[in-house]
């Protein structure tokens, strides 16, 4: 078996191929792609997986190219949706399309020393110079109406399943556009492969056609499976259905971790393999040891690491371990203090807060701060007896009544985290 695709199969990231794949990929350096549509100004964990299939084939040897979907980007990808797109305008959309090249590149090797290294390529920069008129008689011809009426995403959307609108002729067309992506990539890259999701099956193989009776050449295709939870549910989103993205502002490094130490022990052990490059061995090793000790969560810790490091960085991954154990109490003043504002309000999502002038912070009576300044107690009275019984925490440490708020003991340079007993919390703002 060729070992980039043996590499897929024991990591349960292989759905299907065309016949003669494996020995293509046997012969020589083949050049594959997958294609990203810029829908947002940040791919999101959705993306992880092609992304990580474009990496373990540089890593097996072979050339991977990223397309981004400047062109396709503008019709939408009706594979998997019941509903057409909203259209992006010209502009959004470039700003999309560059946001995008700055992420993938980050994930693989685009030294262009090597033989295999990676590139990036924008679909708009060959569209844009064929016409319509062009594209109908010299690509349309060659695919019939009845081809692509049998493809998957076609039949669901044109039968009504799954609630679908029907189909516009404009993404009907996407899999014709995607096909002529294939053919010219295979006629100036020469390249023979194309890959993506498992809903992708149909486009794809609409291109290795074109391919077939435009030039009489031969391409490939190959799937992954789309990833779903262990329990079906769909992955990637948060309760409240939000997406979890890859740019650092939209979604925080520390959230981003916390999504990953959350998982289920079997979503654990199905991502340890999706979402990391450990070796076969050190996940088995892992497996085992979290099985005998499920409570400790290793394998949990160990996926949100690595993940959270190849996506963001190790200092990243640091500072959202820091915020989990704040959250947890196993932390420090110093700890707490240092944390930016966005990662402070993202731990204590949902505290009640007060702003208050920075002057009126400063020098502060504590008696007078967590009562009447602040309200987070309701008098002076209540605050001395909360103080006397050692019940009282600035910032996760114990206080007494001659305690004095200084700019040191301010998080981010303008908040202090209050605390009665264990779970009461209070956020003062000096402002």
């Amino acid at each position: 078996m060729n070992a980039f695709i043996e590499e897929l199969k024991w990591r349960g990231l292989f759905a299907d191929m065309m016949p003669g794949t494996e020995e293509q990929l046997n012969k020589e350096m083949t050049t594959a792609y997958i294609g990203f549509d810029p829908t947002a100004d940040s791919l999101h964990i959705g993306s992880l997986i092609p992304i990580k299939v474009l990496a373990h084939y540089q890593q097996h040897g072979h050339k991977p190219i990223a397309l981004v979907g400047g062109a396709t980007g503008m019709i939408g990808d009706p594979s998997g949706k019941s509903n057409e797109r909203n259209a992006l305008d010209e502009e959004t959309l470039n700003h999309y399309v560059e946001c995008l090249k700055g992420q993938l590149s980050r994930f693989l090797n685009f030294d262009g020393t090597e033989a295999n290294s990676a590139e990036l390529v924008n679909n708009y920069d060959w569209m844009k110079e064929i016409s319509f008129l062009d594209f109908i008689r010299d690509i349309g011809k060659n695919i019939t109406v009845n081809y692509m009426m049998a493809k998957e995403s076609v039949k669901k959307r044109i039968t009504g399943e799954g609630g679908a609108e029907g189909m516009s002729f404009t993404e009907f067309s996407y899999q014709l556009l995607q096909g002529y992506d294939f053919l010219h990539l295979y006629k100036t890259k020469n390249i023979k492969l194309q890959m993506g999701g498992s809903d992708q099956w149909g486009n794809i193989t609409t291109g290795t056609e074109l391919i077939r009776r435009k030039v009489q050449g031969e391409a490939f295709a190959l799937t992954v499976p789309l990833i779903t939870k262990a329990d079906g549910s769909k992955f990637g989103k948060s309760e409240a259905g939000e997406n979890y993205w890859l740019d650092a502002k939209r979604t925080s490094p520390y959230k981003f971790y916390q999504f990953w130490v959350n998982a289920t022990d079997a979503d654990a052990e199905r991502f340890i393999k999706f979402y990391t490059f450990l070796s076969k061995e050190e996940i088995e090793a892992l497996i085992a040891e979290h099985q005998t000790a499920p409570h400790e969560r290793k394998l949990q810790k160990k996926l949100a690491e690595e993940v959270t490091v190849w996506v963001h960085s190790r200092e990243e991954f640091e500072k959202a371990v820091k915020a989990s154990e704040i959250l947890f109490g196993r932390s420090t003043a110093e700890d707490l203090v240092n944390l930016d504002e966005a990662t402070f309000l993202e731990v204590f999502e949902g505290v009640p807060q007060k702003e208050i002038s920075k002057a009126e912070v400063l020098g502060s009576n504590v008696i007078d701060l967590i009562s009447e300044k602040s309200g987070f107690l309701k008098s002076k009275g209540e605050a001395k007896r909360e103080l006397t019984g050692n019940a009282i925490s600035i910032n996760k440490e114990k206080v007494s009544e001659t305690f004095e708020v200084s700019e040191k003991d301010l998080i981010d340079g303008k908040f202090l985290l209050l605390q009665k007993g264990k779970k009461n919390y209070f956020i003062v703002k000096g402002v």
